[in-house]
């Protein structure tokens, strides 16, 4: 398996969690356009798990777009989470049940809600592992707040992803991939379609999610399936990388989707659709690994017409407001993403001068020599997450629709300790207010004023922004809209109000621009001294008022 292949693994630690504490329940009933449901009650939060959006993708429906779930007769039993997405089994991903018939979904609704807005949070996990049912994904925080919460689940690895051209010959516009996606947009539609009868409104729907859920959250807003069904969207830890074109791609060391659902399929002695289908879940998870298979959203030029930074150039991704932000210490427990560091300070400079060229003296100052570990943790993050967060938040402020930014620069003594000062996804449990029903692995975040605190601001933020567009919380400092002065929010100790952030946008910009027009290098996993030489300018660079 290449280096890059091995990169690209995205590990989102979301997983295993604390027993959840005990509450009085009653139960409620809910009737949908598909049939009753029964939930219960959950201090004053009527919860419903485990309410199947689309048939089954088992069998011939394997690698084909969802179907709607079948209408039931009597009242469905909605009060246990449904089985997870088909992933590997590991330490942190043992659930209690793993399945093909995964396409399931959850809701938390205040009991007197009506015409609530309503927040529909797709879960990270490198598109590979994951389920909408994790214990801090816990909606009752925010149902509190008036918002109506939907967590769903999507097909993972290449039972959701994986192109082929025998797969693309059953289509009747020729493309095959992004089957996740499909899932993710059938959700959204049952969501159109019932989320009155839990008291939501869907004309007031927000997408969420972190990391690979931020992803998905980009795919929705450049995918034409999916306009209208979404009216503001919220991104946290969004990496907009280059996604892989269906077939003839242009890119270096990236092949195309079809290539390498062949590869993928010829590991596993499969020839044909039927061959494929014919074969477990379980072996297709386990054989597909080897080929250093990893799965993303595939630019077929329907679903994803094309690369979410294109869409965004021209003005063609979704009208709505914008809420983004990445972690001050993405890396540091992502290292998987760093190639091995060179001997040293000499070889280091060496490395990139001879790869950034005259932009060399602007990196180094950014991401000097003197401290190789952090500079290139510091390096990976600004160009993975940084610059995606805030190209988003420009881009929707370019088409005049708004976008707010922040940076999560939070540490607490378990994970200072660590060195995981503000890790990836560390966000998460603030946002949702469940700093208690995090995985037994995760730095325990301590129960005490200051981290309350930043929680409950950060939940009033994010719910006020699903209802409004624009996020605010009580008593706290105002969150300006992202413009030309780059305004942010940090939230540290708690929030507060800056400008210009630190994070080498502009060299960042420049870099991308130059490998866009330059048309063969991918502008990600290519960061710092694994960077290929880059390209000329192009018209690339910064204008005049501008300083990288």
């Amino acid at each position: 398996m290449t280096w890059l292949a091995r990169s690209a693994s995205l590990i989102v630690a979301l997983l295993l969690a604390v027993p959840a504490p005990v509450l009085a329940q009653e139960p409620v009933v809910a009737t949908t356009a598909l049939g009753a449901l029964t939930g219960q009650s959950e201090g004053g939060v009527r919860v419903f798990k485990g309410v199947p959006f689309a048939r089954p993708p088992v069998g011939d429906l394997r690698w084909r777009p969802p179907e709607p779930a079948a209408v039931w007769d009597g009242v469905r039993d909605a009060r246990s989470f449904g089985p997870a997405c088909m992933q590997p089994r590991t330490r942190f991903t043992d659930y209690a049940a793993i399945s093909e018939d995964c396409l399931y979904l959850n809701v938390w609704a205040p009991e007197d809600a009506g015409a609530a807005p309503v927040m529909v949070w797709i879960h990270g996990g490198s598109l590979s592992t994951g389920t909408g049912a994790e214990p801090f994904y816990d909606g009752s925080a925010f149902a509190r707040e008036g918002v109506v919460v939907v967590t769903v689940n999507y097909r993972l690895g290449p039972l959701g992803w994986l192109a082929h051209p025998a797969l693309s010959r059953e289509d009747p516009q020729g493309v095959s991939g992004n089957y996740g996606l499909m899932d993710q947009i059938a959700a959204l539609e049952w969501v159109r379609d019932n989320i009155a009868a839990f008291g939501g409104d869907p004309g007031q729907v927000t997408i969420a999610g972190e990391s690979a859920g931020a992803l998905s959250v980009m795919y929705l807003m450049v995918s034409p399936r999916a306009q209208g069904l979404f009216h503001r969207a919220i991104a946290q830890s969004g990496y907009m990388i280059t996604s892989p074109v269906l077939r003839d791609t242009p890119y270096e060391q990236w092949p195309d989707a079809e290539t390498a659902g062949l590869t993928v399929a010829a590991a596993l002695g499969a020839n044909t659709a039927a061959e494929l289908r014919a074969l477990s879940a379980e072996a297709i998870i386990a054989g597909a690994a080897p080929t250093g298979y990893f799965p993303m959203g595939t630019v077929d030029g329907h679903l994803i017409p094309d690369q979410i930074i294109d869409r965004i150039d021209q003005g063609l991704q979704a009208p709505v407001p914008v809420l983004a932000g990445y972690n001050e210490g993405e890396i540091r427990s992502l290292r998987i993403l760093l190639p091995p560091p060179p001997a040293g300070a000499e070889a280091y400079e060496a490395e990139i001068r001879a790869r950034y060229g005259e932009r060399a003296d602007a990196f180094l100052d950014l991401y000097p020599a003197t401290d190789i570990d952090a500079s290139m943790l510091a390096a990976t993050r600004d160009a993975l997450y940084g610059w995606s967060a805030e190209r988003l938040a420009a881009g929707q402020q370019a088409i005049g629709r708004g976008g707010w930014l922040y940076y999560f620069d939070h540490g607490y003594p378990a994970a200072e300790t660590l060195g995981l000062r503000a890790f990836h996804a560390s966000e998460i449990p603030y946002v949702f207010g469940t700093l208690e029903r995090t995985p037994g692995y995760w730095p325990r975040v301590p129960d005490d004023e200051i981290e309350v605190g930043l929680s409950r601001s950060m939940t009033g933020y994010w719910a006020s922004f699903v209802r409004t567009g624009r996020p605010a919380a009580p008593g706290q400092p105002a969150w300006p809209a992202y413009g030309p002065d780059r305004t942010y929010l940090a939230l540290e100790a708690g929030p507060v109000a800056r400008s210009g952030p630190d994070n080498g946008f502009l060299l960042h910009e420049e870099v991308v621009c130059r490998r866009r027009a330059q048309g063969r290098q991918a502008w990600h996993w290519n960061i710092g001294v694994i960077s290929p030489p880059l390209p000329a300018a192009a018209g690339c660079g910064p204008r005049p008022d501008q300083t990288p």
